[in-house]
């Protein structure tokens, strides 16, 4: 289903915290959570480092013994994921960090039972995300994308650069085209080249009321945090677009969900 057929609103930032769970209310075997380096002893001992004080030495350790490039997250980075979100409401690079792990989810990291048990973590998660970002903070993007990453929209949490120069790329959903679609400082477009040439036609951003799904929740919380450039690129983003070749019109959100949302195991 495309973006805007989608109903509701991801998450509940009115709730309450969720309770402990899961993790939370375990002990981790930590002799079978192997991180990106294949060593089970590394990350408890960091992890109690960084829980101690604020060690960037540590910080930069974890980052590279719990996520790798790309789709990767090691079964260490799960098992650290309750720990990281309880330091998250005072800590930059424990949000980061939670953040990075949940944005390869979707992955193929054969931890789906580990990530199972995170449930309660990650409800909490979503609450400490919120209310950080109504504060406004410096790391706001990154934060958002966490938040993204918490509702299971791996696919934006991936993407989504801050609007200074966001480049996608879609396929016209008519002529089959392929289609950049520019958000930025520098324009709002969509473009094909033919031959040397490159033909554009502005994007069409779409108003407040019109928004529905996904759209309409990354809009208001954006507008409610006083980030501009944010709420402007996402309407630009869940707009509408021409196709260069074809003169058709189509949404952008829904032509890349299409291609680039995970399917869920």
């Amino acid at each position: 289903m495309g973006v805007e057929g989608r109903t509701g609103t991801p998450g509940n930032a009115e709730s309450p915290p969720a309770a402990p769970g899961g993790f939370n209310a375990q002990v981790v075997d930590w002799a079978r959570m192997r991180d990106c380096r294949f060593d089970v002893d590394c990350v408890p001992e960091l992890l109690e480092r960084v829980e101690r004080q604020d060690d960037p030495e540590a910080w930069k350790e974890l980052g590279w013994r719990l996520v790798l490039e790309h789709d990767l997250v090691s079964p260490a980075g799960f098992a650290a994921l309750p720990r990281l979100v309880r330091l998250a409401p005072r800590s930059a690079e424990a949000r980061g960090l939670a953040g990075r792990i949940l944005e390869r989810a979707a992955g193929r990291h054969g931890c789906d039972g580990l990530l199972a048990d995170c449930a309660s973590a990650i409800k909490e998660f979503r609450e400490v995300l919120d209310g950080h970002l109504r504060s406004r903070p410096a790391d706001y993007l990154a934060s958002f994308r966490a938040l993204l990453a918490v509702e299971e929209e791996y696919h934006w949490a991936n993407t989504l650069e801050g609007f200074t120069d966001d480049i996608i790329g879609v396929d016209c959903p008519h002529c089959r085209v392929g289609v950049t679609i520019a958000i930025g400082s520098f324009g709002c477009y969509s473009e094909v080249r033919d031959g040397d040439e490159e033909i554009r036609r502005d994007l069409r951003p779409a108003a407040a009321g019109e928004l529905t799904g996904t759209g309409r929740w990354m809009h208001r919380i954006t507008v409610r945090d006083g980030q501009e450039a944010l709420a402007n690129g996402i309407a630009h983003l869940f707009g509408k677009a021409e196709c260069p070749r074809c003169a058709s019109v189509f949404t952008v959100a829904d032509e890349y969900t299409s291609a680039n949302r995970p399917v869920m195991r």
